[in-house]
């Protein structure tokens, strides 16, 4: 299974258009983080987990040509604006987006992008299947799908897990039972804000500590705010088998 992160980044702390601070106007590409998300591909399917502003530029840098599914982990903004681009593969592959998401997901984006659902529709709107899912494990096209829940703050939030390798997002809180889904993932992606307290999402101490409980062989930290700092001076500073994601970023797992 083949893992390349889309984006690394948040909309969390964005700054202004002229913002000087040194992470914005590092010429590292390696600080320049699109909104959040991941493409797996395995031997069956080629999946992306959420859709961010960034979605259609992602693609093309990646030159998927087709995805076979796409799940999401919860329904603000920063992870589903860009569904509506899916339409350049409806196009081109001549089929629906397999669309997959919780209840408060499902009906975002039925709101966001209604004229994608109305009766009388016309032709280019995006062609999407609406997929529910919950807490429990699920099946695409012979790949089996763990969702792990965890709260960002008191949202609901889905982390996938698919064979040794699992997402997690815009996490604060994971209770334990969900914890023991994790262990025994080979590597671990783990939501890590900035270094500061947040309300809702895990800090980079926290991650730190949620990944040392979990043990994984390679925790890899994304959804980073440019509050972070930058990305080598930060990853100077980790614990060994810990590292910041950074976009492009791709691996085997």
């Amino acid at each position: 299974m083949k893992v390349t992160f889309l984006g690394t980044g948040t909309s969390q702390g964005v700054p202004v258009i002229a913002c000087d601070c040194s992470v914005c106007q590092s010429t590292d590409s390696k600080d320049k983080r699109l909104r959040c998300s991941v493409l797996i591909e395995t031997e069956r399917n080629t999946f992306v987990i959420d859709t961010g502003p960034d979605f259609r530029y992602q693609m093309l840098r990646e030159s998927v040509k087709d995805v076979d599914a796409f799940l999401f982990t919860h329904e603000h903004k920063d992870h589903i604006a860009g569904l509506d681009d899916v339409r350049a593969f409806n196009f081109r592959n001549k089929k629906d987006a397999q669309v997959y998401g919780n209840a408060n997901v499902l009906k975002a984006i039925k709101n966001d992008f209604h004229y994608a659902f109305d009766t009388v529709s016309y032709p280019g709107v995006p062609r999407i299947k609406l997929n529910h899912i919950n807490n429990s494990p699920f099946e695409i096209n012979g790949d089996r799908i763990i969702p792990i829940l965890v709260w960002h703050y008191k949202l609901p939030v889905l982390g996938f897990r698919i064979g040794d390798f699992t997402y997690i997002t815009d996490a604060k809180t994971i209770e334990e039972d969900e914890i023991e889904k994790i262990k025994g993932s080979r590597v671990l992606v783990l939501n890590a804000l900035r270094k500061e307290d947040h309300i809702s999402h895990f800090t980079l101490s926290e991650a730190i500590q949620i990944s040392k409980e979990i043990g994984a062989e390679q925790t890899l930290f994304t959804h980073i705010s440019h509050l972070m700092g930058k990305h080598d001076e930060v990853q100077a500073e980790l614990p060994e088998n810990t590292a910041l994601a950074y976009d492009g970023l791709s691996f085997f797992v």
